[in-house]
């Protein structure tokens, strides 16, 4: 019996609903239950923020955790940029918290580090990777946080593992310097570690602008988006499952029957509410040395999406967001259901924004306690008012929070017992955990 088989009896034990499926890994990011059984309700209008920061329904309250600059247990400091995160469940009573930064070279890291991935042509290692809180899980105290990762470029979004790890993603495959060893992969740190892992790229996972991962607690299959105007959405089936680095296949979505192109730009060609049959086609050269993956997963009929991005996998079903896509340019999001017994996957189109107030370029996805999709907006004008915006399973549109400042808010997830939100401001780096009146 393998160790995924082991943790999968024990993450599946705990399923007597689709959220309990999420409960049993601890983390909520990615994760969680079926948006279609979830009850439309929302928290209510948003209350101004006395300090100016984040507003909030009526009952709710932030705590600031984590700020650019704050002093770490490792002598380093908190670097700046933070982006995709995960919650995780640790012995004794503690969370984890693994966290992105999404920096690049000239970027500050915090301190200066000893080792990591990948370095500048002077020597000096690149500053993106991660940093991981741990907490009290009751009173929310920090107790440690440290450096995690280093060594990698532009460290967007990720993935929770069923078996207690964090997929951190690189988006630069194909832009930036010309450095040695190359980006553009996806990492694996665990959640239990102490301080700095040694950073290994899961090369046969792909070499592109990852975005998000997700992954299939019965099968071990990673879902990937890509962060690309014309980007695939791709599957890697493992070949041992749970231990994603002794390789696998990589593969990309085609649809049955319809538009290859889903971003509705020019024509309706995708319509939201259709179901349509998917099948994938396995990719060759996923190192991809001249950076052209996703040009030859579309002339081998892999569907189009217009930059793929948050994703989350829930009670048998995954949702992900594409920030540009739809006519309006406002964002995308995407169903797609794993078939069962030998059938055929199924993908629809389940929300395409048309206003900026219902969101304005979805980002970062989790799903709620009560099993509403949240929505990080990242918007690209000159003066941004970005939101957290709650999404029912009847495609009603909700605010959830609103950010007062300059900046995007990122890596949405809640606590295994569905009382804290974690979320954070990108730049200046702010950790917060919300509490409330969440529906569980």
């Amino acid at each position: 019996m393998t160790r995924f088989q082991t943790d999968r009896r024990i993450f599946m034990k705990a399923t007597g609903s689709a959220f309990a499926a999420l409960l049993a890994s601890g983390c909520m990011a990615r994760g969680g239950a079926s948006i279609a059984a979830a009850p439309a309700k929302s928290y209510g209008p948003l209350v101004p923020d006395p300090a100016g920061f984040l507003d909030l329904p009526q009952g709710f309250s932030y705590k600031v955790l984590s700020s650019l600059g704050d002093a770490m247990s490792d002598g380093g400091t908190v670097p700046d940029k933070a982006d995709g995160m995960g919650c995780f469940k640790l012995p004794g009573g503690k969370l984890a918290l693994v966290r992105n930064h999404e920096l690049v070279p000239g970027d500050g890291a915090g301190t200066e580090l000893k080792a990591g991935y990948g370095t500048m042509p002077d020597g000096t290692i690149l500053p993106g990777g991660t940093t991981t809180i741990v907490l009290d899980a009751k009173t929310l105290a920090v107790e440690n946080q440290f450096r995690s990762m280093a060594g990698t470029m532009r460290n967007c979004s990720g993935g929770i593992t069923p078996w207690g790890s964090w997929l951190t993603c690189e988006e630069p495959s194909s832009r930036g310097l010309k450095l040695l060893p190359k980006h553009g992969y996806v990492f694996e740190i665990p959640a239990a570690a102490t301080g700095m892992v040694d950073a290994q790229p899961l090369k046969a996972m792909g070499r592109f602008n990852h975005e998000a991962a997700a992954v299939d607690p019965a099968k071990g299959i990673v879902y990937l988006t890509e962060d690309e105007g014309d980007s695939l959405f791709y599957r890697f089936i493992p070949t041992t499952p749970g231990k994603l680095a002794d390789g696998g296949v990589l593969q990309a979505l085609v649809i049955e029957g319809g538009s290859a192109d889903t971003r509705n730009k020019e024509t309706a060609a995708f319509p939201a509410g259709a179901d349509y049959s998917v099948r994938w086609t396995t990719l060759g050269d996923v190192e991809n040395p001249e950076g052209d993956l996703r040009n030859r997963g579309a002339k081998q009929g892999a569907a189009i999406f217009a930059r793929g991005e948050g994703l989350h996998y829930g009670d048998g079903e995954l949702y992900f967001c594409c920030t540009s896509g739809g006519a309006a340019n406002l964002g995308q999001i995407f169903r797609l259901t794993p078939g069962l017994n030998g059938k055929a996957d199924k993908l629809q189109l389940f929300f395409e924004s048309t206003d900026p107030d219902q969101f304005n370029y979805g980002d970062n996805l989790c799903v709620g306690p009560n099993g509403h999709l949240v929505v990080c907006e990242d918007q690209y004008t000159d003066v941004v008012d970005n939101h957290l915006r709650g999404l029912t399973p009847d495609g009603e549109v909700y605010d959830l929070a609103r950010l007062n400042q300059q900046t995007e808010l990122a890596g949405a997830c809640f606590s295994p017992d569905g009382k804290t939100m974690f979320v954070n401001s990108y730049s200046p780096t702010a950790t917060v955990a919300i509490t409330g009146p969440w529906i569980v």
